[in-house]
């Protein structure tokens, strides 16, 4: 299978602006993509690109004063299959968990396992362990929250998003995110694109998507509680502790975004 993806987003600025961009598929998918996914800017400035702690690929720009213009385009070959479930996957204790996923068991920014500790153990304490613990979360946080785009916020934290109810979905992420956290479950906040790629009935507008993954049987799984079934078309961008790790564009300076687009299509 081949999907078209691809974005612009459109900014003006007061004055000149250095930003940070995480905007490229992640380095675990680059030998998919049958079109480089160069970044371009209107009007052209520099580009410099970096691997942050993450993996990640990023890039730096200074926008001039004045409307500029983000964007890039490119085809990926995909498998066309839906994510993966192992349903015998187990929970590693503490003690035997690789070091380098010992930071995402630690609260974060969106992520506070100290507020939310007593609740996840209350609520899932008596839950089987390993993935059959990971799903119940992932059905729980589906529940609680009602997505409604018009509810985003970008200081919605985890503890926020339980009490409020609603969110979009890097709210369900961080809240799946947290409780796993606090289960001993290590997790990581996925951004990406997510392809529409056979989803019956109306389906809500393009935009970057988030999710996360959580460390199972010595392997790294995908789970998306805003959807909360397999789906087709998942591309990664960036993964990190949650959503402050891998901001599509941060921006060094006043300035208002008044333009975003994004598609993935299947390619008939």
């Amino acid at each position: 299978m081949h999907i078209k993806i691809g974005y612009e987003i459109t900014l003006d600025c007061v004055q000149p602006t250095p930003m940070l961009l995480t905007l490229n598929v992640h380095h675990t998918r680059v030998s998919d993509l049958l079109v480089p996914d160069h970044i371009l800017t209107d009007p052209p400035v520099p580009v410099r690109g970096y691997r942050d702690g993450f993996g990640n690929w990023c890039n730096r720009i200074v926008a001039p004063q004045g409307r500029i213009k983000i964007h890039a385009k490119s085809i990926i070959q995909d498998s066309g299959l839906p994510d993966e479930v192992h349903p015998e996957a187990q929970q590693h204790a503490v003690e035997d968990l690789p070091d380098d996923t010992l930071v995402f068991l630690l609260g974060s920014r969106y992520c506070e396992t100290d507020h939310m500790s007593e609740t996840a153990w209350n609520l899932f304490g008596q839950t089987p362990t390993g993935w059959a613990r990971v799903q119940a979360i992932c059905d729980f946080v589906n529940k609680h929250i009602a997505f409604d785009y018009m509810a985003a916020r970008a200081t919605r934290t985890a503890w926020d998003v339980f009490h409020e109810k609603v969110g979009v979905c890097r709210d369900y992420a961080h809240l799946a995110v947290a409780l796993c956290r606090c289960m001993n479950i290590p997790a990581r906040y996925c951004t990406g694109y997510l392809a529409d790629i056979d989803v019956p009935g109306p389906v809500t507008p393009p935009d970057f998507a988030g999710w996360f993954e959580a460390y199972l049987g010595g392997r790294w799984h995908t789970f998306d509680p805003r959807n909360n079934v397999p789906r087709i078309g998942r591309i990664l961008v960036a993964r990190g502790r949650d959503a402050v790790d891998v901001p599509l564009c941060t921006a060094f300076g006043q300035n208002t975004l008044a333009g975003f687009t994004v598609w993935t299509d299947e390619v008939v």
